[in-house]
């Protein structure tokens, strides 16, 4: 049995619980949940089957192997100083943005092992795309544990650190150029008049179902395009007007000024 416990029950730490109640069974998972608000550790539990404690961050520690750290960055110093101080090791994973590795190492004392990780919002509906990186201390049994609370929700793929400023820019804000894209289609559609209902579930499952095609067949999104697009036909017309208007572009430099972003703010 899993004794996971969590610290800050909002909507990213709820998500991943019930992930991971779904994907190991209630009977195979022991939680502990601690909140600054009783009424989000109510909702939590209402939509948990498994065995669930509540108490203080440090009650939930002692009760845990895993810890899930969900508090505000601004948060994250005070509790984890508070925490030092119980015995034993375990592993914490942080899912707090701009919080380096060092300083949950610093804050939380050497004998801790610490994963920093950074998840997306579409682990809420189980579609979410995560990477995470290991601490000094922490070990390739630790990362499984990482792969298996994150993969509950979605993927998850190891990175060095260095890089999870890429990783933010690239799925952590990637759902809103997602989200335009999808409002721009939907747009495209009711300007040739289709009703504004249809254009966008049109949109939104044709985005869906792209997504799904590079995931489940493994090819190259180029490979998949071409399959798509006839000599002469519309498809072709529509790219060209793609390139015309710079969309590659535009997505690429997206990706880089969030990232960029990302290091200004973490730094």
């Amino acid at each position: 049995m899993l004794k996971l416990g969590l610290i800050g029950c909002g909507k990213m730490g709820g998500a991943l619980l019930r992930g991971v109640e779904k994907a190991l069974g209630s009977k195979e998972l022991s939680v502990a949940v601690s909140d600054v608000v009783p009424a989000a550790v109510d909702a939590l539990r209402q939509s948990l089957a498994c065995q669930t404690r509540v108490g203080t961050p440090a009650e939930v520690v002692s009760a845990s192997e895993v810890v899930l750290l969900a508090v505000k960055p601004g948060d994250m110093k005070s509790l984890c100083e508070g925490l030092s101080s119980l015995e034993g090791s375990r592993l914490y994973i942080s899912i707090a943005a701009g919080i380096s590795v060092a300083q949950l190492e610093s804050w939380l004392g050497e004998r801790q092992r610490v994963i920093r990780c950074m998840p997306n919002t579409p682990a809420l509906v189980a579609t979410g795309a995560a990477a995470f990186s290991r601490g000094a201390k922490a070990t390739v049994e630790d990362a499984a544990v990482a792969v298996k609370i994150l993969g509950s929700v979605g993927t998850a793929d190891e990175v060095s650190e260095k890089l999870l400023d890429a990783v933010t820019g690239l799925s952590g804000s990637g759902p809103a150029y997602v989200y335009t894209v999808i409002e721009a289609l939907a747009d495209g559609g009711v300007l040739m008049g289709l009703p504004r209902t249809a254009a966008l579930r049109l949109a939104a499952q044709t985005v869906a179902g792209a997504a799904q095609m590079v995931l489940e067949t493994g090819k190259h999104p180029a490979s998949l395009r071409d399959e798509v697009t006839s000599p002469g036909g519309t498809t072709i017309a529509g790219l060209e007007q793609l390139e015309a208007h710079g969309l590659r572009h535009a997505l690429i430099q997206a990706v880089r000024k969030a990232t960029e972003r990302s290091k200004e703010l973490g730094a």
